[in-house]
């Protein structure tokens, strides 16, 4: 956890909706942290749990305009009240690209920065460019260097904290079902969304586990709130772990002999935490979107997946 400075100004950064944007984000976040500024974050609410082991507040953000607006502008009020120079200096980071993001900063009297992009840069206190080419960490770790002025290179590994509870929550669920750190293949084959009309999960999923199973290894998976049913109906054979918080997860990914996924939030979580990975990917581009680190290996041949035999081979490689 790095320590707020007793000088530390506050900064509000409003964070991303998605799982995997915001742990992408934590190297910048980090940085701010580093440069001499106390986070105060907005977004959803699992990044509590995400989050815990960081130590940074995280203000649930509002459905409601009208909720959101007083939100911002409560916090503005009380920030003012601890920093006399808040209104003077940009206060705000937006993560998001949306211009709803800007708006809301704007009506509520708040100073923000963030790219540039969807005509909100007239709300902007100063926008910055989104350059062509860059993994979407990179491009938050290049707006995090814009806004302070400077430039540095990203660091290669995310280190994800996680905390010593979150570590033995995930040891009693896995001794709860008679299992012991480095000994299962945890599965991560949600995905939600496409990429340009196109599924991102990998269709060869439910195959592969079957042959995953039959071989004797031991498959968890971890779904989220919209995906219990999809687990039932699809791994009925695997340990399912209902309803664990984000920061739990961490830990279970971390314990993990490997983690398979497609492209999704808990990939970016293994990957973020050192667990070793398999992403398997089809129509995403890896170049913006592969999980970041070096326990990282994607598998990825398109206009075709991969074979449920190449995934196959991978994980013997890995495993003993």
């Amino acid at each position: 956890m790095i320590e707020a400075r007793p000088d530390a100004q506050p900064l509000i950064v409003r964070l991303r909706n998605f799982v995997g944007d915001t742990v992408l984000s934590l190297p910048a976040l980090r940085l701010l942290a580093q440069h001499g500024y106390r986070l105060e974050l907005v977004g959803k609410g699992w990044a509590r749990g995400l989050l815990e082991a960081e130590g940074w507040p995280v203000h649930v953000r509002p459905a409601k305009f009208g909720d959101r607006l007083t939100q911002l502008r409560e916090l503005r009020q009380r920030f003012r009240a601890e920093d006399p120079g808040f209104d003077r200096r940009s206060n705000t980071l937006l993560l998001p690209y949306a211009f709803s993001a800007a708006l809301d900063a704007r009506l509520a009297g708040l100073k923000a920065e963030g790219h540039a992009g969807d005509g909100r840069s007239w709300l902007l206190r100063r926008a910055h460019p989104r350059r062509d080419g860059r993994h979407t960490l990179v491009e938050y770790w290049e707006l995090a260097c814009d806004f302070l002025g400077i430039q540095a290179e990203p660091p290669a590994d995310i280190h994800v904290k996680v905390t010593a509870a979150q570590r033995e929550q995930a040891m009693a669920l896995l001794a709860g079902q008679g299992l012991e750190a480095g000994r299962y293949v945890l599965i991560c084959p949600f995905a939600n969304g496409r990429v340009e009309f196109l599924d991102r999960s990998w269709p060869a999923f439910p195959a592969f586990v079957q042959r995953l199973q039959a071989a004797g290894r031991r498959v968890v998976i971890v779904p989220g709130p919209a995906e219990v049913q999809g687990a039932k109906d699809l791994y009925p054979d695997a340990i399912r772990l209902d309803g664990v918080a984000l920061g739990v997860y961490n830990a279970l990914l971390q314990l993990a002999g490997l983690v398979v996924s497609n492209d999704t939030g808990p990939a970016h979580m293994a990957a973020g935490v050192g667990a070793r990975l398999l992403s398997v990917l089809g129509p995403t581009d890896p170049t913006r979107w592969a999980p970041w680190g070096s326990s990282v290996t994607v598998m990825r041949r398109w206009p075709e997946w991969g074979s449920v035999d190449e995934v196959l081979s991978a994980v013997d490689q890995a495993l003993p």
